[in-house]
């Protein structure tokens, strides 16, 4: 039975890419002229954002325990494929397509979309990576408990419909982007959708055996390879000079250039700022100058600055970045005091610091580099603050009640969880088969 459907899941692939080559050939001789080094600017910044796949897999691994790494693994090989495959046949289509203000409704599988300055294939590539990394940021929070099949169910509806939507509003001319909400390379479009889902998730699934006691105290279960999460960290703020850079989607021209370096340069001192601020800060509230928290205060201050990174100063970006490396402390402790259980701090890190970026656009963003209004520290008033506020908790609404809609019919009708014998063995054995290290865990025979 599963062959004859994956056989006839294929076939059908087979037809509609048949059926959309006449549409692709046709737009491609329409194309107007493409700027060749725009073209190769925005696929080598794609290049870098699709290394932050194997950045988030090292992190989310080396988080977690050794049990569960072929796991993690696996959802962070499959997701980005399922966010690929989605995000060509619809998933662009209902972002960037012509509809009305809440979601897009043409260019299934790319037919009949036309070029701008660069072909629709780079466009493409380039929006395709993005929803890849949103897809990712689920699986880490969900580790360690969440049944295979289910995630990648959730997955293919949060990539597919979800996240398209959310990007449309903004990104494809809908009725945030009519406000003047601006979110530059996606602190809500992005991290925000991905963090956002990830708790909805989180809290359907419920903690992780032996993560609180009896007595409601939280219980260390401890990563497995700080080495490798660390790897993972570099990988994915290198990987970040081509998510914010690449935003500006050209490289021709002193405008493209400059604008380009000044994004590169607060991309960096954001992450700075927000590694150091939370090493400051826990060492402050727990006397120890943990190491995990700085690699995630160095992710919150990217995420954070991801939103405001072409519209704000060197000067602002520092200290956006010190305050998303605050807010990730303060929200693993929130979300440990309700006994949500985040293995690798995702939802601090994609979700509030999501929010906090977008709404920083509102405060520190200057009209001078691009914005439609001064923020209200260089004069605008609050109109730019009130509809950054407005356009970030409306997205992360939305995704919350879709999320909660999908992951408690897949709960309700596939399960969510995997069983306890199976989690206490871990998943690399149970789900997959096989281990992450060879002879991991040692059966005795009778």
């Amino acid at each position: 039975m599963l062959k004859r459907l994956t056989a006839s899941l294929v076939g059908l692939l087979g037809l509609g890419l048949i059926y959309s080559l006449p549409a692709w050939a046709e737009e491609a001789a329409k194309a107007p002229k493409i700027n060749s080094l725009d073209t190769v600017w925005v696929l080598l910044a794609a290049y870098l954002v699709f290394f932050m796949q194997p950045g988030f897999a090292m992190v989310e691994a080396g988080l977690t325990r050794a049990k569960n790494a072929c796991n993690i693994l696996a959802k962070n090989l499959l997701d980005f494929c399922v966010a690929s495959i989605l995000f060509f046949l619809v998933g662009y289509a209902f972002m960037f397509g012509d509809g009305n203000s809440f979601i897009g409704l043409s260019g299934f599988g790319l037919s009949g979309l036309k070029s701008t300055n660069l072909p629709i294939w780079a466009t493409w590539m380039f929006q395709a990576v993005f929803c890849g990394t949103a897809a990712t940021i689920i699986s880490g929070a969900m580790a360690e408990r969440t049944k295979f099949t289910s995630y990648l169910l959730a997955t293919a509806i949060m990539t597919g419909v979800v996240y398209p939507i959310i990007g449309h509003w903004t990104w494809g001319g809908g009725w945030l982007s009519k406000m003047g909400f601006f979110d530059f390379a996606g602190s809500t479009i992005v991290h925000g959708t991905g963090g956002w889902a990830a708790l909805m998730g989180t809290i359907f699934l419920g903690p992780r055996i032996g993560r609180y006691g009896p007595d409601g105290k939280s219980r260390v279960l401890a990563g497995h390879s700080i080495p490798l999460a660390m790897l993972g960290v570099f990988i994915l703020w290198f990987g970040w000079f081509g998510f914010n850079p690449g935003s500006q989607l050209a490289a021709s021209g002193a405008d493209n250039a400059n604008a380009i370096a000044l994004i590169t340069v607060n991309t960096s001192l954001a992450a700075a700022a927000g590694a150091l601020a939370a090493m400051a800060m826990v060492w402050m509230i727990f006397g120890k100058p943990d190491v995990s928290m700085a690699m995630n205060g160095a992710l919150a201050g990217l995420v954070a600055i991801t939103a405001p990174c072409a519209v704000v100063s060197p000067g602002a970006s520092l200290v956006i970045g010190a305050i998303g490396g605050v807010v990730v402390v303060l929200g693993v402790t929130l979300l440990d005091k309700i006994h949500v259980d985040d293995p690798v701090g995702a939802i601090p890190v994609h979700a509030f610091n999501g929010m906090w970026g977008t709404i920083a656009v509102g405060i520190w963003g200057q009209k001078a580099l691009g914005l439609a209004n001064n923020g209200l520290l260089h004069g605008g008033g609050f109109h730019q603050l009130s509809v950054q506020i407005l356009g970030t908790v409306a997205s992360a609404l939305f995704v919350m009640a879709c999320m909660a809609v999908v992951f408690g019919l897949v709960k309700a009708f596939m399960g969510l969880r995997v069983s306890k014998e199976e989690e206490i063995r871990g998943l690399d054995i149970e789900e997959h088969g096989m281990e992450a290290y060879s002879d991991f865990q040692i059966f005795t025979t009778r």
